[in-house]
C-alpha cells in the first residue's frame, strides 16, 4: 500500500513537472511567435520598443530558468525519502534569498535606467525651439483638441463657462488671445516629421491620453497641466484611446490622430475659423 501510494505521489509529481515545462514552452511560442506591438510611427518609440524587449528577454530568461529548475526539482527528487546530511547553513540560505532580489533590481533598476533615460529625455525633456503646441482636453467621454489660432497663443479659460455645445473648453470670449483659438472634437491633426508637444488636461476625472503606435501613454489630473513630446514619422491616421477607466461611457471615449505631411497640414491649419470668429 504504502508503495503504491508512493509510485502514485511520484507520478503525479512528474506531471506536473511535465505540466510547468509545457506552460514554459507555450509562453516562450507565444511572444517569440509573433510581434504583438503595433506598427511604430514615432522616433521615441523605438527606444520604448528597445527597453520592452530588454524587460521581456531579462525577465523571460528567468522565467525560463525558474521553470527548469521547479521541473527538474519535481521529476528528480519526488517520491524519494527526505534528504538525509548536515543542515544548510544560515548563511547560505541567506545568500540564496538574497541573490535573487539583487538580480532582480540590477535588471529592473540598471536596465530601466540606462535604457529609459534617454527615452525620457525625449519625452519629458525641454522642447525643440520649433516645437508645434497643441492642447488636448479629455472630457467624459470625448476628446477636445484646442489649438492657439493665428496669433499663436492659447486663450484664457475659465471653467464656469463651459457649456458642452457652445463652449466645450469654457473660452473667456472677452479675451483677445481666445477669439482665435480653433476647437475639434475628436481629432487631432499634426504634421509629420515635426516636434509637437501635447498640453493635456482634463475637465472632470482621471483619463489617460493613449496612442499605441506613439509609444505614448500620459495621464490626464483634474487640475493639473501635463505634457507630452514626439515626432511622428509616417503620414496616417491613428486612434486615440482612453487608457484609464473614466466611467460607465469609457469604452467609447476615443478620437483620431491625422498626421499629414507638413505642407498640407500648414494649408490645413491656415484654412480653419477660430471658435469665437
Amino acid at each position: 500500500m504504502r508503495v503504491s501510494s508512493r509510485r502514485r505521489g511520484l507520478a503525479e509529481a512528474r506531471v506536473l513537472a511535465l505540466f510547468f515545462l509545457l506552460l514554459m514552452a507555450l509562453t516562450v511560442a507565444g511572444f517569440v511567435g509573433k510581434n504583438w506591438l503595433p506598427p511604430l510611427a514615432s522616433a521615441h518609440g523605438k527606444g520604448v520598443d528597445a527597453m520592452i524587449a530588454y524587460l521581456l528577454l531579462a525577465t523571460g530568461t528567468i522565467f525560463v530558468v525558474g521553470h527548469s529548475v521547479l521541473a527538474a526539482f519535481l521529476w528528480r527528487y519526488s517520491g524519494d525519502a527526505p534528504p538525509s546530511g548536515p543542515r544548510v547553513k544560515p548563511r547560505v540560505e541567506w545568500v540564496w534569498a538574497l541573490f535573487p532580489a539583487l538580480v532582480m533590481a540590477a535588471i529592473a533598476e540598471g536596465g530601466g535606467i540606462v535604457l529609459g533615460l534617454p527615452v525620457l529625455e525625449q519625452v519629458y525633456g525641454p522642447p525643440p525651439a520649433d516645437a508645434f503646441v497643441v492642447e488636448v482636453v479629455g472630457k467624459q467621454f470625448e476628446w477636445l483638441v484646442r489649438y492657439p489660432g493665428k496669433d499663436g497663443k492659447f486663450g484664457r479659460v475659465e471653467p464656469r463657462l463651459v457649456n458642452d455645445r457652445d463652449n466645450p473648453l469654457g473660452l473667456d470670449e472677452k479675451d483677445p488671445a481666445a477669439t482665435d483659438d480653433l476647437v475639434l472634437r475628436g481629432t487631432l491633426h499634426l504634421p509629420v516629421g515635426r516636434a509637437v508637444v501635447v498640453r493635456l488636461r482634463s475637465l472632470d476625472v482621471l483619463h489617460s491620453f493613449s496612442v499605441p503606435e506613439f509609444r505614448v501613454k500620459q495621464d490626464l489630473i483634474p487640475g493639473f497641466t501635463a505634457r507630452s513630446q514626439f515626432v511622428v514619422e509616417r503620414a496616417g491616421t491613428y486612434e486615440i484611446a482612453c487608457a484609464e477607466l473614466c466611467g460607465l461611457g469609457h469604452y467609447r471615449m476615443r478620437g483620431f490622430v491625422q498626421v499629414k505631411p507638413a505642407e498640407e497640414f500648414a494649408r490645413w491649419l491656415d484654412a480653419q475659423i477660430g471658435w469665437f470668429e
